[in-house]
């Protein structure tokens, strides 16, 4: 058949299809300019909602069941999920001090509240030293906030109320915790503990997101910066690889001198604390040594620690232990902390990437070895039990303690550099921190241990001679 164009067939079709592009064209930007307003309209809403306050503020808390939660790592009492079902109303006191009313819905629980905590001490802060340097600020912060935080209040605490209830927890309840959780900024957490045995037990625990707007005042008002400037690290994971650590502005090196370290990887691996709760947490089998995290051969992953505060083991956390694969020497160093006035003590430890040969060095510094507890090797989370970071509080702490020893004034630093002094993500590594102690029958003997990602277990265990 003749092919016969459109245009042959009705005369005049082509300035029509002219006309008809150029209408289509206004149509266009109209309607662009139009989604533009409606995106704007959106994110202002979106702004302001998430960034809006009020010195009195309810705040939806998220309790999970065992059903829920199969892989809860906590320990568990019998009388778990009988008080539950409570609400949060936070009180602003001043500019960084609140309350956490957490409210009952029924006769038989009890009111409990947190009282005058000052958040100054949980929302991230830098110390000031670390300010001069883009690159140490952004990894303080990162690491700040992508750390737990966990504050523990006695039953007798003065900023600890029990009122009413069935009698229960005001006779049982022997702690309350309070944790900014290793996520997005304001995913925290609250725990109730009883004991039962003689071992601490948990009974109600549940999960909010602390209110960004109070978030972001605080962190502006203790910081001196604009919140803007960090706001997407806090709250959305950024992995500064490649970052120059220049340690030099974080201590001076008065000698170093390189010390007889052991790492038997034939002894079998050391179980304790909360690692011995962690089992479910720990994908991998046949772990029974410390080589076996450097196997190529092994499989080895974690349950993912996400949103709002939970493991979940159907999103495994992967490990990249090759990049310390072969432990090379251990170097003590005597330096002197930018900002206090007290000489201390630095461990680098040395390794060799068993994929590259790069080499990688650990640094964990402002540590006052001499002050270290001397324990058993089976009482280990008595140590030094730190993450890694640069101004950073323990994982876990007494709110006491915490307001005698504030973060940002403390010279402890640790880092993993490779050869270049830029900074290896300990995350993604799957390294969390470090615990240390002396021997407890030899003082001149440091016992260090590298913590899994999440702490789920150990993968090292460290001699060092300090003689």
């Amino acid at each position: 058949m003749k092919n016969i164009s459109a245009t042959g067939k009705i005369p005049g079709i082509s300035q029509f299809s002219k006309l008809n592009f150029r209408l289509t064209e206004k149509q266009i930007l109209f309607s662009t300019l139009i989604l533009c307003l409606g995106l704007l309209g959106l994110g202002g809403f979106w702004f302001k909602s998430r960034y809006k306050f009020d010195n009195q503020m309810s705040v939806k808390l998220q309790e999970l069941s065992n059903v829920d939660y199969p892989a809860n790592p906590a320990p568990l009492g019998k009388n778990f999920k009988r008080y539950s079902n409570r609400k949060l109303t936070l009180i602003k006191k001043d500019d960084t001090h609140f309350d956490f009313v957490f409210e009952p819905t029924d006769k038989n629980t009890a009111k409990i509240v947190i009282k005058n905590v000052d958040l100054e001490l949980l929302v991230p802060k830098v110390p000031e030293w670390v300010k001069k340097d883009p690159g140490l600020e952004t990894i303080a912060f990162t690491d700040r906030e992508w750390n737990r935080q966990q504050i523990s209040f006695p039953a007798n605490s003065k900023n600890l109320e029990i009122i009413g209830g069935d009698g229960f927890e005001k006779q049982n309840l022997v702690e309350v915790a309070l944790a900014n959780n290793c996520l997005n900024a304001g995913f925290w957490e609250v725990l109730l503990f009883t004991k039962e045995d003689g071992n601490k037990s948990l009974y109600y625990q549940s999960w909010f997101t602390f209110p960004m707007g109070h978030y972001k005042n605080i962190f502006e008002k203790i910081n001196k910066i604009s919140y803007w400037q960090h706001w997407w690290k806090l709250e959305h994971w950024q992995d500064p690889s490649g970052t120059i650590v220049k340690t030099n502005l974080l201590r001076n090196v008065i000698d170093q001198k390189e010390v007889a370290t052991q790492f038997p990887l034939d002894e079998r691996i050391i179980v304790s604390g909360e690692q011995s709760r962690k089992v479910r947490t720990t994908l991998a089998t046949n772990l029974t040594k410390w080589r076996d995290f450097y196997d190529v051969k092994n499989e080895i992953k974690f349950a993912s620690f996400r949103g709002p505060g939970f493991y979940d083991q159907n999103k495994p956390w992967e490990n990249q232990y090759w990049r310390i694969g072969k432990f090379d020497k251990a170097i003590l160093r005597n330096i002197k902390p930018i900002g206090v006035e007290q000489n201390l003590q630095e461990i680098e430890l040395g390794f060799t990437d068993t994929k590259t040969g790069e080499k990688n060095r650990l640094f964990i510094s402002g540590i006052n070895l001499k002050t270290l507890p001397q324990l058993p090797v089976a009482d280990y989370p008595k140590g030094l039990y730190m993450p890694m970071g640069i101004g950073i509080p323990p994982f876990y702490q007494s709110y006491d303690e915490l307001t005698k020893n504030h973060p940002d004034v403390s010279p402890y630093f640790s880092v993993l550099l490779d050869s270049q002094e830029r900074w290896i993500d300990h995350h993604h590594l799957a390294v969390d921190g470090s615990v240390m102690h002396l021997d407890k029958d030899n003082p001149k003997l440091l016992h260090l241990y590298l913590l899994s990602y999440e702490r789920n277990t150990l993968i090292a265990h460290f001699l060092v001679d300090l003689t």
